[in-house]
Protein backbone atom coordinates (compact mmCIF):
# COMPACT_ATOMS: atom_id res chain seq x y z
CA UNK A 1 0.00 0.00 0.00
CA UNK A 2 2.89 2.36 0.94
CA UNK A 3 4.46 1.47 -2.04
CA UNK A 4 1.10 2.53 -4.74
CA UNK A 5 0.72 5.92 -2.46
CA UNK A 6 4.72 6.30 -3.15
CA UNK A 7 3.96 5.56 -6.95
CA UNK A 8 1.20 8.30 -6.70
CA UNK A 9 2.81 10.69 -5.32
CA UNK A 10 5.37 10.82 -8.01
CA UNK A 11 3.13 10.82 -10.83
CA UNK A 12 1.13 13.35 -8.99
CA UNK A 13 4.53 15.60 -9.05
CA UNK A 14 5.28 14.59 -12.64
CA UNK A 15 1.92 16.35 -13.81
CA UNK A 16 2.93 19.33 -11.30
CA UNK A 17 6.33 19.96 -13.10
CA UNK A 18 4.67 19.06 -16.53
CA UNK A 19 1.94 21.41 -16.02
CA UNK A 20 2.87 24.00 -13.52
CA UNK A 21 2.96 26.78 -16.09
CA UNK A 22 -0.92 26.29 -17.34
CA UNK A 23 -2.06 24.60 -14.70
CA UNK A 24 -6.09 25.25 -13.24
CA UNK A 25 -6.64 28.09 -10.76
CA UNK A 26 -8.50 27.87 -7.86
CA UNK A 27 -10.00 31.22 -7.73
CA UNK A 28 -11.44 31.40 -11.17
CA UNK A 29 -15.19 33.21 -11.40
CA UNK A 30 -17.92 31.19 -13.24
CA UNK A 31 -21.14 33.13 -13.53
CA UNK A 32 -24.30 30.59 -13.77
CA UNK A 33 -26.76 31.92 -16.76
CA UNK A 34 -29.69 30.75 -18.36
CA UNK A 35 -31.53 30.53 -21.54
CA UNK A 36 -32.88 33.82 -23.41
CA UNK A 37 -36.81 33.61 -23.77
CA UNK A 38 -37.14 32.85 -27.38
CA UNK A 39 -37.16 36.02 -29.70
CA UNK A 40 -40.66 36.79 -31.40
CA UNK A 41 -40.53 40.21 -32.59
CA UNK A 42 -37.67 38.90 -35.37
CA UNK A 43 -38.57 38.09 -39.02
CA UNK A 44 -37.28 34.40 -37.82
CA UNK A 45 -39.29 34.46 -34.90
CA UNK A 46 -42.55 35.89 -36.18
CA UNK A 47 -42.03 32.95 -39.10
CA UNK A 48 -41.17 30.25 -36.52
CA UNK A 49 -44.21 31.05 -33.96
CA UNK A 50 -46.65 30.99 -36.74
CA UNK A 51 -46.15 27.80 -38.10
CA UNK A 52 -45.72 26.59 -34.25
CA UNK A 53 -49.37 27.92 -33.42
CA UNK A 54 -50.66 25.63 -36.42
CA UNK A 55 -49.35 22.71 -34.43
CA UNK A 56 -50.86 22.50 -30.97
CA UNK A 57 -47.84 21.02 -28.75
CA UNK A 58 -46.35 19.99 -31.49
CA UNK A 59 -42.54 20.31 -33.18
CA UNK A 60 -41.59 20.82 -36.07
CA UNK A 61 -38.58 19.22 -38.03
CA UNK A 62 -36.25 19.08 -41.17
CA UNK A 63 -34.03 16.55 -41.79
CA UNK A 64 -30.67 17.12 -42.35
CA UNK A 65 -28.94 14.24 -44.76
CA UNK A 66 -26.34 16.22 -47.04
CA UNK A 67 -23.58 17.25 -45.27
CA UNK A 68 -23.17 20.26 -46.98
CA UNK A 69 -27.15 21.23 -45.98
CA UNK A 70 -26.19 20.43 -42.41
CA UNK A 71 -23.28 22.76 -42.75
CA UNK A 72 -24.98 25.82 -44.78
CA UNK A 73 -28.11 25.35 -41.75
CA UNK A 74 -25.59 26.12 -39.16
CA UNK A 75 -23.93 29.04 -40.89
CA UNK A 76 -27.52 30.38 -42.00
CA UNK A 77 -28.63 30.23 -38.55
CA UNK A 78 -26.13 32.04 -36.61
CA UNK A 79 -26.57 34.93 -39.54
CA UNK A 80 -29.93 34.97 -38.42
CA UNK A 81 -29.42 35.15 -34.60
CA UNK A 82 -30.62 38.66 -33.26
CA UNK A 83 -30.22 37.74 -29.33
CA UNK A 84 -28.59 34.28 -28.72
CA UNK A 85 -26.49 31.00 -29.46
CA UNK A 86 -25.66 28.47 -27.78
CA UNK A 87 -23.28 25.39 -28.97
CA UNK A 88 -22.57 22.27 -27.06
CA UNK A 89 -20.24 19.73 -29.20
CA UNK A 90 -17.90 16.81 -28.60
CA UNK A 91 -15.45 18.00 -31.22
CA UNK A 92 -15.16 21.48 -32.64
CA UNK A 93 -11.93 21.46 -34.94
CA UNK A 94 -9.82 24.21 -35.66
CA UNK A 95 -9.88 23.55 -39.42
CA UNK A 96 -11.80 25.17 -42.83
CA UNK A 97 -15.36 24.58 -41.63
CA UNK A 98 -15.02 25.45 -37.92
CA UNK A 99 -13.06 28.18 -38.84
CA UNK A 100 -16.02 28.97 -40.57
CA UNK A 101 -18.87 28.82 -38.42
CA UNK A 102 -16.63 30.31 -36.07
CA UNK A 103 -16.23 33.30 -37.97
CA UNK A 104 -19.89 33.14 -38.56
CA UNK A 105 -20.34 33.61 -34.28
CA UNK A 106 -18.03 36.16 -34.18
CA UNK A 107 -20.21 37.97 -36.55
CA UNK A 108 -23.33 37.15 -34.34
CA UNK A 109 -21.42 38.84 -31.45
CA UNK A 110 -20.83 41.65 -33.35
CA UNK A 111 -24.23 42.36 -33.57
CA UNK A 112 -25.16 42.05 -30.06
CA UNK A 113 -25.90 38.18 -29.99
CA UNK A 114 -24.63 36.69 -26.82
CA UNK A 115 -23.03 33.35 -27.85
CA UNK A 116 -22.44 30.14 -25.55
CA UNK A 117 -19.85 27.31 -26.29
CA UNK A 118 -19.50 24.50 -23.89
CA UNK A 119 -16.64 21.73 -25.19
CA UNK A 120 -15.76 18.96 -24.17
CA UNK A 121 -12.17 18.88 -23.35
CA UNK A 122 -11.01 16.19 -24.61
CA UNK A 123 -10.36 17.23 -27.71
CA UNK A 124 -9.16 20.50 -27.75
CA UNK A 125 -5.20 20.72 -28.35
CA UNK A 126 -4.52 23.09 -31.90
CA UNK A 127 -7.98 25.19 -31.15
CA UNK A 128 -7.76 26.77 -27.28
CA UNK A 129 -5.97 29.45 -29.33
CA UNK A 130 -9.02 30.10 -31.24
CA UNK A 131 -11.44 29.65 -28.55
CA UNK A 132 -9.43 31.84 -25.55
CA UNK A 133 -9.08 34.72 -28.30
CA UNK A 134 -13.08 34.40 -29.12
CA UNK A 135 -13.77 34.53 -25.40
CA UNK A 136 -12.27 37.87 -25.23
CA UNK A 137 -14.78 38.79 -27.17
CA UNK A 138 -17.70 40.69 -24.25
CA UNK A 139 -20.18 38.85 -26.00
CA UNK A 140 -18.61 35.36 -26.23
CA UNK A 141 -18.33 32.61 -23.58
CA UNK A 142 -16.23 29.63 -23.53
CA UNK A 143 -16.34 26.76 -20.96
CA UNK A 144 -14.62 23.22 -21.56
CA UNK A 145 -16.89 20.24 -19.75
CA UNK A 146 -14.23 17.88 -18.00
CA UNK A 147 -10.99 19.15 -18.16
CA UNK A 148 -7.94 17.76 -17.81
CA UNK A 149 -6.46 19.71 -14.67
CA UNK A 150 -3.57 21.53 -17.03
CA UNK A 151 -3.97 23.59 -20.50
CA UNK A 152 -2.22 21.20 -23.43
CA UNK A 153 -1.26 19.06 -21.47
CA UNK A 154 1.76 16.63 -23.02
CA UNK A 155 0.98 13.21 -24.09
CA UNK A 156 3.14 12.25 -20.55
CA UNK A 157 1.14 14.63 -18.66
CA UNK A 158 -2.15 13.09 -20.14
CA UNK A 159 -1.21 9.72 -19.59
CA UNK A 160 -0.57 10.30 -15.68
CA UNK A 161 -3.63 12.34 -15.10
CA UNK A 162 -5.80 9.43 -16.97
CA UNK A 163 -3.79 7.05 -14.64
CA UNK A 164 -4.60 9.21 -11.79
CA UNK A 165 -8.04 10.12 -12.52
CA UNK A 166 -9.25 7.68 -14.92
CA UNK A 167 -13.12 7.14 -13.26
CA UNK A 168 -13.43 11.21 -14.59
CA UNK A 169 -11.60 11.69 -17.54
CA UNK A 170 -12.87 8.03 -19.27
CA UNK A 171 -16.33 9.99 -18.97
CA UNK A 172 -17.04 12.65 -21.62
CA UNK A 173 -19.21 14.66 -23.13
CA UNK A 174 -20.96 13.43 -26.31
CA UNK A 175 -23.81 15.60 -26.72
CA UNK A 176 -24.31 18.09 -29.66
CA UNK A 177 -27.02 20.95 -29.82
CA UNK A 178 -27.10 24.64 -31.95
CA UNK A 179 -29.65 26.51 -30.63
CA UNK A 180 -30.53 30.18 -32.32
CA UNK A 181 -32.74 32.83 -30.54
CA UNK A 182 -34.61 30.17 -28.49
CA UNK A 183 -36.31 29.37 -31.31
CA UNK A 184 -35.00 26.74 -33.59
CA UNK A 185 -32.06 24.17 -33.05
CA UNK A 186 -29.91 21.37 -33.99
CA UNK A 187 -29.75 18.40 -32.64
CA UNK A 188 -28.33 15.32 -34.01
CA UNK A 189 -24.96 13.36 -34.46
CA UNK A 190 -22.81 15.90 -36.48
CA UNK A 191 -19.74 17.33 -34.77
CA UNK A 192 -18.21 20.58 -35.87
CA UNK A 193 -15.41 19.85 -37.94
CA UNK A 194 -14.30 18.58 -42.59
CA UNK A 195 -14.84 15.50 -42.36
CA UNK A 196 -18.74 15.78 -40.46
CA UNK A 197 -19.62 17.79 -43.61
CA UNK A 198 -18.32 16.40 -46.05
CA UNK A 199 -14.97 18.71 -47.08
CA UNK A 200 -12.42 16.76 -45.27
CA UNK A 201 -9.46 15.01 -47.38
CA UNK A 202 -9.50 11.87 -45.88
CA UNK A 203 -12.50 9.62 -44.65
CA UNK A 204 -16.26 12.05 -44.47
CA UNK A 205 -18.66 10.74 -42.21
CA UNK A 206 -22.98 9.85 -43.41
CA UNK A 207 -24.55 11.23 -40.41
CA UNK A 208 -27.81 12.88 -39.58
CA UNK A 209 -29.45 16.12 -37.99
CA UNK A 210 -32.37 17.45 -37.22
CA UNK A 211 -33.50 21.29 -37.58
CA UNK A 212 -36.30 21.86 -34.97
CA UNK A 213 -38.43 24.26 -33.56
CA UNK A 214 -41.54 24.57 -31.50
CA UNK A 215 -42.13 23.19 -27.87
CA UNK A 216 -38.74 20.83 -27.97
CA UNK A 217 -36.49 23.39 -28.52
CA UNK A 218 -37.08 25.02 -24.54
CA UNK A 219 -36.42 21.46 -23.63
CA UNK A 220 -33.13 21.58 -25.32
CA UNK A 221 -32.10 25.05 -23.87
CA UNK A 222 -33.26 23.68 -20.69
CA UNK A 223 -30.94 20.64 -21.44
CA UNK A 224 -28.02 22.76 -22.83
CA UNK A 225 -28.23 25.00 -19.49
CA UNK A 226 -28.03 22.24 -17.13
CA UNK A 227 -24.76 21.34 -18.05
CA UNK A 228 -23.40 24.83 -18.45
CA UNK A 229 -23.92 25.81 -14.86
CA UNK A 230 -22.72 22.13 -14.04
CA UNK A 231 -19.52 21.90 -11.64
CA UNK A 232 -17.64 19.86 -14.56
CA UNK A 233 -18.03 23.03 -16.79
CA UNK A 234 -15.10 25.73 -16.52
CA UNK A 235 -14.63 28.51 -18.35
CA UNK A 236 -12.04 28.67 -20.89
CA UNK A 237 -9.77 31.60 -18.31
CA UNK A 238 -9.60 28.89 -15.51
CA UNK A 239 -5.81 27.97 -16.25
CA UNK A 240 -2.59 29.55 -15.31
CA UNK A 241 -1.24 30.98 -18.40
CA UNK A 242 -1.50 33.74 -20.96
CA UNK A 243 -5.22 35.33 -21.63
CA UNK A 244 -6.28 36.35 -24.51
CA UNK A 245 -6.34 40.28 -25.04
CA UNK A 246 -8.53 42.13 -27.49
CA UNK A 247 -4.88 42.16 -30.07
CA UNK A 248 -5.49 38.43 -29.98
CA UNK A 249 -9.38 38.67 -30.59
CA UNK A 250 -8.71 41.16 -33.53
CA UNK A 251 -6.02 38.78 -35.36
CA UNK A 252 -8.44 36.12 -34.88
CA UNK A 253 -10.68 38.13 -36.91
CA UNK A 254 -8.48 39.30 -39.65
CA UNK A 255 -7.67 35.61 -39.74
CA UNK A 256 -11.10 34.31 -40.12
CA UNK A 257 -11.92 36.47 -42.48
CA UNK A 258 -9.03 35.47 -45.14
CA UNK A 259 -9.92 31.76 -43.69
CA UNK A 260 -13.50 32.61 -45.07
CA UNK A 261 -12.95 34.04 -48.23
CA UNK A 262 -10.56 30.81 -48.92
CA UNK A 263 -13.46 28.58 -48.37
CA UNK A 264 -15.74 30.65 -50.50
CA UNK A 265 -13.57 30.08 -53.52
CA UNK A 266 -12.73 26.37 -52.89
CA UNK A 267 -14.61 23.71 -54.97
CA UNK A 268 -16.59 22.25 -51.91
CA UNK A 269 -18.31 25.72 -51.37
CA UNK A 270 -19.29 26.42 -55.52
CA UNK A 271 -21.04 22.72 -54.89
CA UNK A 272 -22.79 23.88 -52.06
CA UNK A 273 -23.82 27.08 -54.01
CA UNK A 274 -25.23 25.48 -57.11
CA UNK A 275 -27.04 23.14 -55.08
CA UNK A 276 -28.72 25.61 -52.33
CA UNK A 277 -28.74 28.46 -54.35
CA UNK A 278 -30.63 30.27 -51.89
CA UNK A 279 -29.49 28.54 -48.55
CA UNK A 280 -31.38 26.54 -45.65
CA UNK A 281 -32.45 27.80 -42.71
CA UNK A 282 -35.04 27.57 -39.58
CA UNK A 283 -37.13 31.51 -40.63
CA UNK A 284 -37.32 30.21 -44.62
CA UNK A 285 -40.85 29.28 -45.23
CA UNK A 286 -41.11 25.21 -46.39
CA UNK A 287 -42.12 21.73 -45.55
CA UNK A 288 -41.75 20.57 -41.82
CA UNK A 289 -42.20 17.05 -40.54
CA UNK A 290 -44.89 18.32 -37.26
CA UNK A 291 -45.30 15.15 -34.12
CA UNK A 292 -45.02 15.12 -31.09
CA UNK A 293 -41.32 15.10 -29.60
CA UNK A 294 -39.14 14.57 -26.36
CA UNK A 295 -35.45 15.98 -26.28
CA UNK A 296 -33.85 13.21 -23.87
CA UNK A 297 -30.56 13.69 -22.26
CA UNK A 298 -28.53 12.32 -20.01
CA UNK A 299 -28.09 14.24 -16.92
CA UNK A 300 -24.50 15.97 -16.46
CA UNK A 301 -23.70 14.05 -13.01
CA UNK A 302 -24.13 10.78 -15.08
CA UNK A 303 -20.09 11.41 -14.73
CA UNK A 304 -19.65 11.26 -11.58
CA UNK A 305 -22.18 8.36 -10.87
CA UNK A 306 -19.73 5.73 -9.07
CA UNK A 307 -23.25 3.27 -9.99
CA UNK A 308 -24.21 4.43 -13.31
CA UNK A 309 -26.00 0.90 -13.88
CA UNK A 310 -28.01 1.28 -11.26
CA UNK A 311 -28.81 4.95 -11.68
CA UNK A 312 -31.52 4.93 -14.39
CA UNK A 313 -32.27 8.41 -14.17
CA UNK A 314 -29.16 10.23 -15.10
CA UNK A 315 -29.66 8.07 -18.24
CA UNK A 316 -31.36 8.29 -21.69
CA UNK A 317 -30.99 4.71 -22.54
CA UNK A 318 -33.93 3.35 -20.51
CA UNK A 319 -36.28 6.03 -22.47
CA UNK A 320 -34.99 4.57 -25.80
CA UNK A 321 -35.71 0.97 -24.68
CA UNK A 322 -38.94 1.88 -24.12
CA UNK A 323 -39.68 2.75 -27.60
CA UNK A 324 -38.49 -0.26 -28.84
CA UNK A 325 -40.15 -2.21 -26.43
CA UNK A 326 -43.21 -0.88 -28.28
CA UNK A 327 -42.33 -2.34 -31.98
CA UNK A 328 -44.62 -4.29 -33.30
CA UNK A 329 -43.84 -4.89 -36.65
CA UNK A 330 -40.26 -3.85 -37.56
CA UNK A 331 -36.99 -1.38 -35.66
CA UNK A 332 -34.03 0.03 -38.05
CA UNK A 333 -31.24 1.05 -35.69
CA UNK A 334 -28.33 2.98 -37.31
CA UNK A 335 -24.87 3.17 -35.09
CA UNK A 336 -22.17 3.45 -35.86
CA UNK A 337 -20.79 1.57 -32.60
CA UNK A 338 -22.84 -1.33 -32.44
CA UNK A 339 -21.89 -3.53 -29.16
CA UNK A 340 -24.69 -5.06 -28.03
CA UNK A 341 -23.56 -7.27 -25.22
CA UNK A 342 -25.21 -10.15 -24.24
CA UNK A 343 -28.20 -8.53 -23.01
CA UNK A 344 -28.57 -6.03 -26.39
CA UNK A 345 -28.13 -9.25 -27.94
CA UNK A 346 -30.84 -11.27 -26.37
CA UNK A 347 -32.96 -8.54 -26.66
CA UNK A 348 -32.89 -7.85 -30.21
CA UNK A 349 -32.80 -11.72 -31.30
CA UNK A 350 -36.23 -11.65 -29.14
CA UNK A 351 -37.86 -8.80 -30.62
CA UNK A 352 -37.14 -11.47 -33.83
CA UNK A 353 -38.65 -14.11 -32.11
CA UNK A 354 -41.93 -12.18 -31.18
CA UNK A 355 -42.69 -11.26 -35.12
CA UNK A 356 -40.39 -8.26 -35.00
CA UNK A 357 -38.26 -7.64 -37.99
CA UNK A 358 -35.32 -5.94 -36.71
CA UNK A 359 -32.81 -4.59 -39.37
CA UNK A 360 -29.35 -2.80 -38.44
CA UNK A 361 -27.11 -0.46 -40.14
CA UNK A 362 -23.40 0.03 -38.55
CA UNK A 363 -19.75 0.42 -39.93
CA UNK A 364 -17.37 -2.51 -41.74
CA UNK A 365 -14.02 -3.17 -40.74
CA UNK A 366 -13.14 -1.38 -43.68
CA UNK A 367 -14.97 1.79 -43.19
CA UNK A 368 -14.54 1.72 -39.17
CA UNK A 369 -11.34 3.09 -38.12
CA UNK A 370 -10.71 1.39 -35.03
CA UNK A 371 -10.48 -2.01 -35.07
CA UNK A 372 -10.64 -2.45 -31.42
CA UNK A 373 -14.47 -1.51 -31.72
CA UNK A 374 -15.34 -3.74 -34.88
CA UNK A 375 -13.43 -6.50 -32.17
CA UNK A 376 -16.15 -6.05 -29.93
CA UNK A 377 -19.20 -5.46 -32.55
CA UNK A 378 -18.06 -9.02 -34.40
CA UNK A 379 -18.47 -10.84 -30.98
CA UNK A 380 -22.13 -10.50 -31.53
CA UNK A 381 -22.39 -10.47 -35.33
CA UNK A 382 -22.86 -14.43 -35.20
CA UNK A 383 -25.40 -14.73 -32.53
CA UNK A 384 -27.44 -11.65 -34.05
CA UNK A 385 -27.53 -13.57 -37.79
CA UNK A 386 -28.75 -16.67 -36.19
CA UNK A 387 -31.06 -14.52 -34.70
CA UNK A 388 -32.77 -13.41 -37.59
CA UNK A 389 -31.28 -10.12 -37.60
CA UNK A 390 -30.81 -8.58 -40.46
CA UNK A 391 -26.98 -7.06 -40.25
CA UNK A 392 -25.76 -4.30 -42.64
CA UNK A 393 -22.00 -2.67 -42.96
CA UNK A 394 -21.36 0.37 -44.51
CA UNK A 395 -19.23 -0.03 -47.28
CA UNK A 396 -16.20 2.06 -47.86
CA UNK A 397 -16.59 3.24 -50.81
CA UNK A 398 -13.78 5.33 -52.18
CA UNK A 399 -13.58 7.56 -54.86
CA UNK A 400 -17.56 7.00 -54.89
CA UNK A 401 -20.42 9.76 -54.45
CA UNK A 402 -22.25 8.80 -51.90
CA UNK A 403 -26.02 9.35 -52.76
CA UNK A 404 -27.30 10.06 -48.96
CA UNK A 405 -24.45 12.85 -48.81
CA UNK A 406 -23.74 13.99 -52.19
CA UNK A 407 -21.06 16.63 -51.79
CA UNK A 408 -18.69 14.30 -54.13
CA UNK A 409 -15.78 12.23 -53.78
CA UNK A 410 -13.11 11.43 -50.89
CA UNK A 411 -11.20 8.93 -50.15
CA UNK A 412 -13.74 7.05 -47.93
CA UNK A 413 -16.93 6.91 -45.88
CA UNK A 414 -17.30 6.01 -42.17
CA UNK A 415 -20.90 5.66 -40.72
CA UNK A 416 -21.59 8.31 -37.93
CA UNK A 417 -25.16 8.68 -37.95
CA UNK A 418 -27.20 7.35 -34.95
CA UNK A 419 -31.05 6.42 -35.09
CA UNK A 420 -34.06 4.75 -34.79
CA UNK A 421 -37.28 3.89 -36.08
CA UNK A 422 -40.11 1.70 -34.61
CA UNK A 423 -43.24 0.68 -36.90
CA UNK A 424 -42.43 3.48 -39.35
CA UNK A 425 -43.89 5.67 -36.52
CA UNK A 426 -41.57 6.67 -34.26
CA UNK A 427 -37.94 8.08 -34.37
CA UNK A 428 -34.74 8.87 -32.47
CA UNK A 429 -32.34 10.83 -33.75
CA UNK A 430 -28.80 12.04 -31.67
CA UNK A 431 -26.17 11.26 -30.40
CA UNK A 432 -26.06 7.73 -28.59
CA UNK A 433 -24.38 4.74 -29.71
CA UNK A 434 -25.53 1.38 -28.98
CA UNK A 435 -22.64 0.45 -26.86
CA UNK A 436 -21.12 0.12 -23.64
CA UNK A 437 -19.58 3.60 -23.75
CA UNK A 438 -22.93 5.67 -24.92
CA UNK A 439 -24.61 3.69 -22.36
CA UNK A 440 -22.57 4.15 -19.48
CA UNK A 441 -19.43 6.42 -19.98
CA UNK A 442 -20.20 9.22 -22.12
CA UNK A 443 -23.20 11.70 -21.97
CA UNK A 444 -25.98 11.75 -24.43
CA UNK A 445 -28.68 13.10 -26.17
CA UNK A 446 -31.45 13.70 -28.91
CA UNK A 447 -34.89 13.94 -29.98
CA UNK A 448 -37.51 10.98 -29.69
CA UNK A 449 -40.69 11.99 -32.53
CA UNK A 450 -44.01 10.46 -32.85
CA UNK A 451 -44.18 11.00 -36.89
CA UNK A 452 -44.35 8.57 -39.59
CA UNK A 453 -43.68 10.97 -42.09
CA UNK A 454 -40.56 11.58 -40.43
CA UNK A 455 -40.30 7.95 -39.87
CA UNK A 456 -40.56 7.66 -43.55
CA UNK A 457 -37.60 10.08 -44.24
CA UNK A 458 -35.25 8.50 -42.21
CA UNK A 459 -36.43 5.18 -43.29
CA UNK A 460 -35.17 5.90 -47.18
CA UNK A 461 -32.30 7.37 -45.85
CA UNK A 462 -31.75 3.77 -44.75
CA UNK A 463 -32.83 1.91 -47.58
CA UNK A 464 -30.57 4.06 -49.69
CA UNK A 465 -27.64 3.69 -47.13
CA UNK A 466 -28.02 -0.33 -47.25
CA UNK A 467 -28.30 0.02 -51.23
CA UNK A 468 -25.61 -3.44 -52.38
CA UNK A 469 -23.58 -0.18 -53.87
CA UNK A 470 -23.12 1.39 -50.22
CA UNK A 471 -23.50 -1.12 -47.90
CA UNK A 472 -22.45 -5.13 -47.17
CA UNK A 473 -25.20 -7.44 -46.49
CA UNK A 474 -23.83 -9.83 -43.77
CA UNK A 475 -25.61 -13.43 -43.81
CA UNK A 476 -25.10 -16.88 -43.13
CA UNK A 477 -25.09 -19.87 -45.65
CA UNK A 478 -26.75 -22.85 -44.15
CA UNK A 479 -28.74 -20.78 -42.00
CA UNK A 480 -30.91 -23.73 -41.03
CA UNK A 481 -27.27 -25.68 -40.07
CA UNK A 482 -26.16 -27.13 -36.90
CA UNK A 483 -23.56 -24.19 -36.08
CA UNK A 484 -25.80 -21.99 -38.69
CA UNK A 485 -23.42 -22.24 -41.24
CA UNK A 486 -20.29 -19.63 -42.25
CA UNK A 487 -20.76 -15.66 -42.57
CA UNK A 488 -20.71 -13.72 -46.06
CA UNK A 489 -20.62 -10.46 -47.30
CA UNK A 490 -23.22 -9.49 -50.50
CA UNK A 491 -22.45 -6.30 -52.37
CA UNK A 492 -22.83 -5.29 -55.97
CA UNK A 493 -20.09 -4.46 -58.53
CA UNK A 494 -21.53 -3.08 -61.89
CA UNK A 495 -24.96 -4.20 -60.86
CA UNK A 496 -23.55 -7.51 -60.63
CA UNK A 497 -23.76 -9.59 -57.20
CA UNK A 498 -20.46 -10.21 -55.08
CA UNK A 499 -19.84 -12.80 -51.99
CA UNK A 500 -16.52 -12.36 -49.70
CA UNK A 501 -16.23 -14.83 -46.96
CA UNK A 502 -14.55 -12.83 -44.88
CA UNK A 503 -14.63 -8.72 -44.14
CA UNK A 504 -13.96 -7.47 -47.24
CA UNK A 505 -11.60 -5.12 -48.52
CA UNK A 506 -9.50 -5.92 -45.05
CA UNK A 507 -5.80 -7.02 -45.27
CA UNK A 508 -4.92 -10.09 -43.14
CA UNK A 509 -3.05 -7.94 -40.83
CA UNK A 510 -6.25 -5.75 -40.05
CA UNK A 511 -8.14 -8.86 -39.79
CA UNK A 512 -6.00 -10.54 -37.62
CA UNK A 513 -5.55 -7.31 -35.41
CA UNK A 514 -9.61 -7.65 -34.66
CA UNK A 515 -9.08 -11.50 -33.83
CA UNK A 516 -6.88 -10.39 -31.39
CA UNK A 517 -8.59 -7.89 -29.72
CA UNK A 518 -11.59 -10.14 -29.69
CA UNK A 519 -9.47 -12.32 -26.81
CA UNK A 520 -8.95 -9.65 -24.75
CA UNK A 521 -11.34 -8.61 -21.87
CA UNK A 522 -12.08 -5.27 -23.80
CA UNK A 523 -15.31 -4.76 -23.61
CA UNK A 524 -15.66 -2.49 -20.10
CA UNK A 525 -14.03 -0.02 -22.11
CA UNK A 526 -15.23 0.36 -25.28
Amino acid sequence: MLRRSGVTVALAMVVLVLGACSSMRSDFVKHPSKALPPATGTPSGRYIHAEVDQHLDQSGFRLLTLSNNALMSRVALADHAQHSIDLQYYIFNNDATGRLIAQHLLAAADRGVRVRLLLDDINVHDEIDMLNALNAHPNIKVRLFNPFHTRNPSMLSKTTQFLLDAHRLNRRMNNKSFIVDGNVAIIGGRNIGDAYFDAGNDTNFRDLDLIAIGPVVKEASHAFDEYWNCDAAIPVTAFHGKRASHYDLAKLRVDLTHDARAFAQSDYAQATLDKLPDGPSGDRPGAWFWGHATLVADQPAKIEAASAREEHSLRIGPRIKSMIDQAQHDVLLISPYFIPGDKGTQYLTGLVAHGVSVKVLTNSLASNDEAVVHAGYSRYRRALLEGGVDLYELRPAPGVEQPATAKGTSSGVSLHAKAIVVDQQQVFIGSMNMDPRSKLLNTEMGIIVDSPPLAVAVTQFFDTATLPSSAYHVTLTAHDSPHGGRMQWQDSDGGKPVIYHHDPETSVTRRLEVDIFRLMPIEGML
